[in-house]
Formats: structure tokens, C-alpha cells, sequence
């Protein structure tokens, strides 16, 4: 939640002295942002020259679409963990409180599986090293330099594909220079929160510093769950550690990072939708049921128990060497996982569903790059990555046999029953219920997936105005899956999460490649704007589903089948890849004497073979299905209004339609065909207002921050029921810095109260539709930090 203040070398400095093309694309775009310089809780506009082309060019010369903030404006906005930022990002939406990223949409792109078996379409990266995926992409924000997020599909700044956009996040690197510095701050709010947060960075020589950074915060619950015996939800308790070291010589300049967290929070919070035809279907089965409490409030049965635990251990070296005409880049990681999570899936007091997942993976990549640095109109950089991951995951679901009884029961036969020993003397046979009456369902799957890519991007100046990039990727992915799902302890066998068990393991393997390309035009105004005209292909590979298996020779599902064996013709539900061929223009402008930085992109694309997730009579099924044509607008402009007065405004357009969809949808009559990617609004943007003005021997700051979206939900139908009404988030910040390296700010976080949820699911049959994850209620807080050198 916070940033250190001390006084050391600006890293964009630092980035341009290198002269090395892919850290100045980097540093380049933080031109686009907000950065702190005399005092952390002041935003300026900063001019950002890089000369990595032996040619000096403003950062607004860079031909993409980012939002970049500095790490001084993550910690005055009092970001919490990386999703935050889709906050300030126009075009990019979906942030939820748990450790989920399968919410999260750049552009309308999204993945919608939440499984172990296929890729996200937003990549998040840690000082350039990949994330992965749910339960390990999401760490916490502390002691960061910069936050970059790119709009549209990523193949040739970062070792892995991405086919909607990238999170990219760099924390503070150890600095050589004179003497000890660091910082401390805390954070003391409403509903019990604290957090402390500090940093100390030791120059060992003048070749070789240290770098030592820590974050605790924890935090009440603000979500009632009216369950007996419940404690209050949304609730964490987070810790982190990391050391950086940095090594520099003439030519060599090696980086690393050694990273632990610890995270442990409540899962999402859902409370069914009481009303419309799938409550009232539900109520005609089950009888009449009253969920206690309001929006915001929750009540939960939590059989399985309300986790979101992770202990994520990263590790990271960064080594850059100058040949003089070439710089030769090296990045490697490693990350481990241990993630648990358990949720109440139904949004209702009843034991309908609850999950559980328990996970355990390790990652590791390798990437070189080859820049340029030489005179002359032609530029270029090449690269080749590896990655290999291992998952080990176990799913289980629970719910009551008398509920599923009940509710099937009613739905086939039109005839209330008690439960299952009704059902099934209805039917003329006994039934013996489990110890525990619940039909418990489990899930094992093991993954082992690897991949390699190599890319060139070549850019050559026609003319002092105009220049021309292109650029070429090989991608090729391969993974060994494999899935077990044992008959259940119930005389109702596999009868709903699944639908089908296993006899072992059934395992498959399968791999897929692609060439994807880009090109990209610049043309540069006398007047210092910059027009560019792109074309990208995007590429997420394909992958299997958690959940279910694929049809047999004869296209017969495996529903309705127990013990099924390897070599019965059954294999995992293999999913082919997604594409993305998008168009975008833009053009950036520095504005009034440098007061000001502005740019706008429009885009269009045709997003083709979505991976969706299906209801395929019972368990959930991966498939690729129809095509998407959408088009948006966005843009945003940072202004020193006055001496005293800067302001930030963004805003993003997205229309899209959908077409042959009605497969995968659950109304007829063609219903669903010409539906928007219904996830992400048509409207989203922020405000930041900033004031600041001397006062005795410091300064007076202030700030209002204001961020909105449209309408979104309903689900392919479109139903009222689930849509999700437009929002505001309103905070209003006041502090004061000193000059002697002290401050302190009170700030209203929700200053409306407002209220809305992260997301929807229409769900059917005994799951009834339900919102998830209630916002944060208006949080009052005091933060302290100082600065020491």
C-alpha cells in the first residue's frame, strides 16, 4: 500500500544510461502516467527521453496502447494488490477480491475457465517474469517503482503470449550510490486494518547493493453472514518479503530478486438472485427459503469451510550485458505455489455446493534477447523463451443428496419429494444414505506443460517522420494432462459436479503452434504528436478441461458412466486455441509546453474459437465456440493544470457482438446470437484531481479520485436478473509532508458508500443465479511513513 520516498537515482534515468531498447519501451511508457517527484503525494508530468536507438525520442514516440503509474502513484491511491490497477485503466475490467484472475477483461478478452488446464488470456509479470495463473498471478504491491498494464494482444515484449493484454509490474531494484536509505510506513483503519510497510537498500561498494522490503496488512471482515455461528467475510492477512541485489560493472548489470508471500483471505462471497424463473423453479422444488440479510450481506453455510490461502515463493535473475553494437539480455525464474481455497458456490444457507480446491504447482522460464544499439535508420531485437510448469491439483464439491433429490426429483417427475429415500421408493428401490448425507465429489488432476517461442521485431526509419516496424512469433505449446475422478460414497454415485468417475488416471497429450505477426507504422508532426497504425495477431493455446472428458469414438458424452478406463475411449476434454486479429490507430501528443500528455487509440478486432465454459448435462465443459466482432475507443490525458493542480482522466469505450453462440446458450429461438461480451461494460474510466500547496516547512496535499463503470451482466441471455448496475467509487484524500521526511494523510476510501458486486453467474437447475464478491464499504484510515537516509 505503500512506496518508499527516499532520495536515490530516478530509475528512468537509470534505464536510459543503459540505452537498451526493451527496458526503455519499458520506461518509456511511464511518460503516459502520473510521477511523484519533490514530494511522493505531488504528481507532476515528467518528459521521458530515451536514446536506447542512438537516437533520442520521447517516450510518447512509442506506438502502443499502456496505462503506466508510477510507484509513488500506487501508493498514494493505496493500491492493495496488483488486480487494483484495472481500477485506472481504461478498457480494462473485472477486479474481484479473491485470487481468482479469470474475471479479469482487457478489451472484452477473457478467460471464463477457472480450471488448471488452460491459459489466462491477461498475463500478469513480476519484474518481466510470468505470474500463472489463478491462486499465484495475484501478489501483493509494495516497494514498486512502476505498473504498466498494455491493451491488446502481447507477444514481443514479454517471454510469453498473451491474446487480450498484460499486467506488468516492477518492483524497486537495489541502488548503488552513498550511504543507507529506506523507508517505513503504516496504515490504521476502520474494521480492524493495519498495514506495515518498509524498505531499507544498503550500497555494499560502488559495484554491488542490497535491497530488503516487507509488507504486513490484515483486515476484519465487512461482509455479515447471517449463518449461525459465522464470522464476518472478506477478510485477509497478508505477509511479504523480498531482497533484491544489483551488480554493475562497465558492460555487466545483474539483478535479482528472491520473493516469499503469504496470503490468507476470505474465497468470493455470493448470494443467490431471489427472483426470476430459476429462483422460482428452485423454490417450487426445494419450498419456500428466506436468505437472511441484505446486498452486502451473506448467508452461508461454509461446509467445506471460507479459504484463499497461497504461499507463493518467487525467484528472479536479470543479467544485461553491453557488447557495444549489441546488448545481450537474460531473464530466468522461478516461482512455487502452495494455494487452498473453499467457497459456499450457491449463495444460499443450504448445502447445495460448496468447492474446494487445493493446489500445487512450480513454474520456471528462460529467456535471451538480442537488442541492437547502433547509428543508422534500421532497429531491431530478437529473442527466444522456454518455460516449463507442473500442477498437481485436487477438486472436490459438496452438497446435501436430499437437496439434489428434492430439486432432480421435482424437475423430471413434477412431484414434490422428501428426499432421497422418497426419490427413490418413488422408483421402487431403497437408497441408503452417506454417513454424512452429503454427495461429495472429488476431482485429481496432474499437468505438465512446457513451451518455447522465438520472436524478431524490425523497425526501419524512411524518413525523419515516418518508420515502419514489423514483427515475426513462433509459439509452440505442449502438455501432458491427465484426470481422476473416483466414484463417490454415495448410492447417488456421480451425480452432479461430474456425472461420470474414473477408474485411475485417463490421460492425454497435445501440443499446438502458431506463427503470429505484427506491423506497425509511425509517422511523427512537426508539431511533436505522433500517429501509429497497428496490426497484431493474438494466439492463447489450447488446453483441457478440469472437469469433464470428451466424447467417445461414437460422440457419446461421459456423463451417465462410472469407473471408465483408459482404453474405454474416453479422453480429457481438449480444447483447441483462441485467436485474435486485431487493428488499432492511435496518436500521443505532448500538450502546452510539456503541461500536458495526451493520447487516443481506436481499435477493432475479430476474436475467433472462444474457450467457454459449458453446462454439458452436469459437469462443466471446455468448448470452442463462436466469433466476436468488437470495436472501443480510448483514451487519457495527465495535466499540470496550475502550479497547484494536476489532474488524470481516462476513459473506454467497448462495443462488441457476438455470433454463433447459440449453442453454448441456454435460450432458444436464437436468442443469444448478436449478444456483447457481457462481462465488460460498455463505459469505464477514473479521475484523479490532485492538489497540493505550501504550508509552513512542508507541504499541504489533497486528492479526489473518482472511477466508474456501465451496466454489465445477464449472462449470454442477457436476463435483468443478473445485471450489474452502472457505479461510482468516490475517495477523498488529505495529508501533509513535511520537509524533514515525515508524512501523514487521512483519506475516506468509498467516500458514497457505494455499492455493487465484482461479478455474476446465471447458473440453472439446483444452482440458482447469483451475484459474488459485495464491495468494500466506505473505509476511514490514517497512514504515518517517514523517510531516513
Amino acid at each position: 500500500m505503500t512506496a518508499a520516498r527516499e532520495e536515490r537515482p530516478d530509475p528512468q534515468t537509470l534505464d536510459i544510461q543503459k540505452t537498451k531498447l526493451a527496458r526503455a519501451v519499458a520506461s518509456a511508457v511511464l511518460a503516459s502516467a502520473m510521477i511523484g517527484t519533490a514530494h511522493a503525494q505531488v504528481l507532476t508530468i515528467e518528459e521521458v527521453t530515451v536514446t536506447a536507438t542512438k537516437r533520442e525520442e520521447s517516450a510518447q514516440d512509442v506506438p502502443l496502447a499502456i496505462t503506466a503509474m508510477s510507484g509513488d502513484f500506487t501508493q498514494k491511491v493505496n493500491i492493495n494488490d496488483v488486480k487494483d490497477l484495472v481500477s485506472f485503466t481504461p478498457g480494462v475490467t473485472g477486479n474481484s477480491q479473491d485470487s481468482f484472475i479469470d474475471a479479469i477483461s482487457v478489451r472484452g478478452i477473457r478467460t471464463q475457465d477457472f480450471g488448471v488446464g488452460g491459459d489466462p488470456s491477461a498475463a500478469f509479470f513480476k519484474n518481466d517474469l510470468y505470474e500463472g495463473r489463478n491462486g499465484s498471478a495475484v501478489t501483493s504491491m509494495y516497494d514498486m517503482e512502476r505498473s504498466e498494464i498494455l491493451r491488446g494482444p502481447q507477444g514481443f515484449l514479454f517471454g510469453r503470449n498473451s491474446i487480450g493484454g498484460a499486467f506488468s509490474v516492477h518492483t524497486r531494484k537495489a541502488q548503488i550510490g552513498d550511504g543507507t536509505t529506506g523507508y517505513i510506513e503504516t496504515d490504521l483503519a476502520q474494521r480492524g486494518h493495519f498495514a506495515l510497510e518498509g524498505a531499507v537498500n544498503l550500497p555494499v561498494n560502488d559495484k554491488f547493493a542490497m535491497r530488503f522490503a516487507g509488507y504486513s496488512s490484515q483486515e476484519d471482515g465487512f461482509v455479515k453472514n447471517y449463518y449461525p455461528g459465522s464470522d464476518d467475510l472478506i477478510e485477509h492477512d497478508k505477509k511479504a518479503l523480498r531482497w533484491s541485489t544489483t551488480y554493475e560493472s562497465d558492460q555487466l548489470t545483474v539483478n535479482t530478486m528472491a520473493e516469499y508471500e503469504n496470503r490468507k483471505q476470505s474465497g468470493s462471497v455470493y448470494r443467490a438472485i431471489e427472483q426470476g424463473d430459476i429462483w422460482d423453479s428452485f423454490q417450487a422444488a426445494i419450498g419456500d427459503l428466506d436468505i437472511r440479510g441484505g446486498d452486502g450481506d451473506a448467508d452461508l453455510d461454509h461446509t467445506l469451510g471460507d479459504n484463499d490461502d497461497a504461499r507463493i515463493a518467487t525467484l528472479g535473475v536479470h543479467v544485461e550485458y553491453d557488447f557495444g553494437e549489441l546488448v545481450l539480455s537474460s531473464n530466468t525464474g522461478y516461482k512455487d505455489h502452495d494455494y487452498f481455497y473453499t467457497e459456499d458456490y450457491d449463495g444460499t444457507p443450504l448445502n447445495i455446493i460448496d468447492y474446494q480446491q487445493g493446489q500445487q504447482g512450480d513454474y520456471f522460464q528462460q529467456e535471451f534477447r538480442l537488442t541492437s544499439d547502433t547509428e543508422g535508420p534500421l532497429s531491431w531485437y530478437a529473442g527466444a523463451s522456454f518455460y516449463k510448469e507442473k500442477i498437481d491439483a485436487e477438486f472436490k464439491f459438496s452438497g446435501d443428496e436430499d437437496i439434489m433429490c428434492q430439486y432432480y426429483g421435482y424437475y423430471y417427475n413434477g412431484t414434490n419429494f422428501s428426499g432421497c429415500a422418497d426419490l427413490y421408493a418413488y422408483y421402487g428401490s431403497p437408497f441408503s444414505p452417506a454417513a454424512d448425507g452429503k454427495l461429495v465429489e472429488t476431482g485429481f488432476v496432474k499437468g505438465d506443460y512446457s513451451g518455447w517461442a522465438s520472436y524478431v521485431d524490425l523497425d526501419y526509419a524512411i524518413t525523419e517522420a515516418l518508420s515502419l516496424g514489423v514483427g515475426l512469433r513462433y509459439t509452440r505449446d505442449t502438455k501432458d494432462f491427465a484426470i481422476y475422478v473416483p466414484t463417490p460414497a454415495s448410492d447417488l454415485g456421480p451425480y452432479w459436479a461430474y456425472g461420470f468417475s474414473t477408474d485411475g488416471y485417463i490421460t492425454d497429450s497435445a501440443s499446438w503452434d502458431k506463427l503470429t505477426s505484427r506491423a506497425i507504422a509511425k509517422y511523427r508532426f512537426e508539431d511533436g504528436g505522433m500517429l501509429f497504425a497497428s496490426f497484431t495477431e493474438g494466439f492463447k493455446s489450447g488446453g483441457f478441461g478440469t472437469f469433464n472428458l470428451g466424447s467417445d469414438a461414437d460422440g457419446n458424452p461421459a456423463i451417465g458412466n462410472v469407473d471408465i478406463a483408459q482404453g474405454d475411449g474416453f479422453s480429457p476434454n481438449k480444447f483447441a486455441p483462441e485467436l485474435v486479429d486485431s487493428w488499432e490507430i492511435g496518436y500521443k501528443n505532448t500538450l502546452f509546453d510539456g503541461r500536458a500528455n495526451f493520447d487516443v487509440s481506436a481499435f477493432t478486432y475479430d476474436y475467433t474459437d472462444l474457450q467457454v465454459v459449458v453446462a454439458d448435462g452436469g459437469a462443466a465443459i471446455i468448448k470452442n465456440a463462436g466469433n466476436v466482432d468488437a470495436r472501443g475507443i480510448e483514451t487519457s490525458i495527465t495535466a499540470v493544470v496550475t502550479d497547484n493542480f494536476n489532474v488524470l482522466f481516462n476513459v473506454g469505450w467497448l462495443d462488441s457482438e457476438a455470433s454463433g453462440i447459440q449453442g453454448i446458450c441456454a435460450s432458444g429461438d436464437n436468442a443469444c446470437e448478436g449478444s456483447p461480451l457481457f462481462w465488460a461494460p460498455e463505459w469505464s474510466g477514473a479521475v484523479v484531481l490532485d492538489a497540493h500547496y505550501p504550508l509552513g516547512a512542508g507541504m499541504l496535499t489533497s486528492s479526489l479520485e473518482i472511477f466508474w463503470e456501465g451496466e454489465r451482466g445477464g449472462g449470454w441471455e442477457g436476463l435483468e436478473t443478473t445485471m450489474i448496475d452502472p457505479y461510482q467509487d468516490v475517495t477523498l484524500r488529505l495529508g501533509y509532508e513535511s520537509d524533514s521526511n515525515w508524512r501523514v494523510d487521512a483519506y475516506a476510501e468509498n467516500l458514497t458508500n457505494e455499492f455493487t458486486w465484482d461479478g455474476l453467474n446465471n447458473n440453472g437447475g439446483v444452482l440458482p443465479s447469483h451475484f459474488f464478491g459485495p464491495k468494500r464499504p466506505r473505509t476511514l484510515g490514517l497512514r504515518f511513513g517517514m523517510d531516513f537516509d
